[in-house]
């Protein structure tokens, strides 16, 4: 028996190995790194959990923070003998901003232009860098291991402008044949070992395979982590997955399946196709409704075994939101200038497009996902605050989620979820450092780790959507008009400094010259009478 369909197609296409990175160009949006750099008179976020202070001066040297001193109290001037000297370094004035460390995507998709979606992945790692991510879990694509390796090796070098890149690839992607015996399966993660890859993520196996995958890749100290794939979740929910050593869950499917009480399986109308994807997605919305309350003896007994692992979740609650409100979602004003035509038509209802379910989606579904949303983020949020780890995640590039844009909804889900806003930043920096075990590296602004920093003119903990590219609309009191403030202002990558606004433009230029060669005004994108056809492959 094959994994998937999914996955033995992407197996398919991923026997070409690349001499270079396909669809990035060599680095030129970046100066640096610097010997001696320093940023100046910046409030702290420090991404532990620890309330915000400064300002601060931050020192960095060859690409690691060599010091964080304090330079006065709010409000008064600093005095310049507090502050540490230049010595010949490069300074950038962060006076009245608030710096961060460089966010950590846990699921993310560098897709070929080749792809449905016909986007580069320089458009893609534009975007993550402009919102501040500057480290990328990716989980799988349209090219294979082989390419992703490409990417991060160049990446790893600062040839590209792109964020740190940890490999996970879909299990059955790596090899070069099918994955149908536990010998076949350990095989399959010894070639993800080889191709470079950090961990490896499933969708789903018999049992005999995966408990043979996992096995091989905890003897190899690869991470694991898993879409419980409806296909095949009546096999293993999440209790037997981690039980047998996966060590991360994707989105939340197998999680209510493990918390039913009074079925096995859920309850599928008779009529019911996965293969149609309004099905899919129409009935997964009615899922957590199907499992124990809060509270219950099941609740707690799943939620506390799942502690005792100590397994971690990435909900990636933004690449659902659609479900729960579609005109919304679809008329984000970030689409007339950030989404390419390309993603776009690969956004709009399809039945031969992935995420592309709105056939005839209307109030009922969208009312059963906001129930969906109310159970599931209550799980989250008390696991959260029983000592679970918790990361952010977007895996945009479907349902109306762009990327970049779908990772910063994904931080104001988790507030919505009832985190508070210092617990968002912890699970976008150091807890997603900590689940990619690179905390001694990277997550938090610390004296001797990586220069990976964000800096954003306003208090993000005050109001996460100022850290979209299209910032936040707000009343200026002086004016009493409207004004748009905000947007991530610098973001610093491996010591390399990135002007954010600057990618955004870029980006915008990107997408405006796709539209002209297709002959699209500028503007809104059309739902229906949309003829767009790709004009470069």
């Amino acid at each position: 028996m094959r994994v998937i369909a999914f996955a033995a197609m992407l197996a398919a296409m991923a026997g070409q190995a690349f001499a270079a990175p396909e669809g990035v160009a060599a680095r030129h949006d970046a100066t640096g790194p610097y010997k001696r750099l320093i940023v100046r008179g910046a409030t702290l976020i420090d991404g532990s959990g620890a309330p915000p202070f400064g300002p601060v001066d931050i020192v960095v040297e060859n690409d690691r923070i060599s010091r964080i001193v304090s330079v006065g109290s709010p409000g008064l001037e600093i005095d310049p003998e507090d502050r540490p000297p230049l010595n010949g370094g490069t300074e950038i004035d962060a006076t009245g901003k608030y710096v961060l460390p460089g966010f950590v995507n846990l699921h993310g998709h560098i897709h070929s232009r080749e792809s449905g979606q016909g986007v580069p992945p320089d458009y893609i790692f534009k975007l993550w860098l402009m919102h501040g991510v500057t480290t990328v879990r990716e989980v799988g694509n349209d090219k294979g291991a082989a390419y992703t390796n490409e990417l991060l090796k160049a990446s790893a070098r600062n040839e590209i402008d792109g964020p740190r890149i940890y490999s996970y690839p879909f299990f059955g992607t790596c090899g070069s044949g099918g994955v149908d015996t536990p010998g076949e399966a350990r095989a399959e993660i010894r070639a993800c070992k080889n191709s470079g890859a950090s961990g490896v993520k499933f969708f789903s196996a018999p049992e005999e395979i995966l408990w043979a995958a996992f096995d091989e890749a905890k003897k190899l100290g690869l991470k694991t982590t898993m879409h419980h794939a409806q296909l095949a979740v009546a096999h293993a929910d999440v209790l037997d997955t981690s039980g047998h050593g996966l060590t991360s869950m994707e989105h939340w499917y197998g999680l209510p399946e493990a918390l039913f009480e009074d079925k096995a399986i859920q309850d599928y109308p008779v009529d019911y196709n996965y293969s149609d994807e309004q099905h899919r997605f129409g009935e997964a919305g009615k899922l957590w409704a199907q499992a124990a309350a809060p509270g219950s003896e099941r609740w707690n007994y799943v939620r506390d075994t799942l502690l005792e692992r100590n397994f971690a979740i990435i909900p990636t609650f933004t690449i659902y939101l659609a479900s729960r409100d579609w005109m919304r979602t679809r008329r984000a004003e970030w689409h007339d200038e950030f989404t390419m035509p390309s993603l776009w038509n690969f956004y709009r209802p399809d039945r031969n497009a992935h995420g592309s379910y709105w056939f005839d989606w209307g109030t009922e579904q969208e009312v059963a996902w906001r129930d969906n949303y109310k159970r599931w983020m209550t799980f989250i949020n008390e696991y959260k605050n029983k000592g679970g780890r918790v990361g952010a995640g977007e895996d945009a590039g479907y349902i109306y989620s762009t990327y970049g844009f779908g990772y910063i909804q994904e931080l104001e889900l988790l507030r919505e979820a009832g985190f508070h806003p210092l617990e968002v930043i912890r699970a976008a920096t150091l807890d997603g450092a900590r689940i990619l075990g690179a905390e001694s590296d990277i997550g938090s602004v610390q004296v001797g780790k990586k220069a990976d920093l964000v800096i954003v003119g306003e208090n993000p903990l005050a109001n996460l959507k100022v850290l979209y590219a299209t910032g936040h609309i707000k009343l200026d009191p002086e004016t009493n008009k409207p004004v748009r403030v905000g947007g991530v202002d610098t973001v610093i990558k491996d010591g390399l400094v990135y002007d954010a606004k600057a990618l955004a433009a870029e980006v915008k230029a990107m997408v405006a010259a796709e539209k002209e060669k297709a002959g699209i005004a500028p503007g809104p994108m059309p739902i229906v009478d949309f003829n767009f056809e790709s004009t470069e492959r």
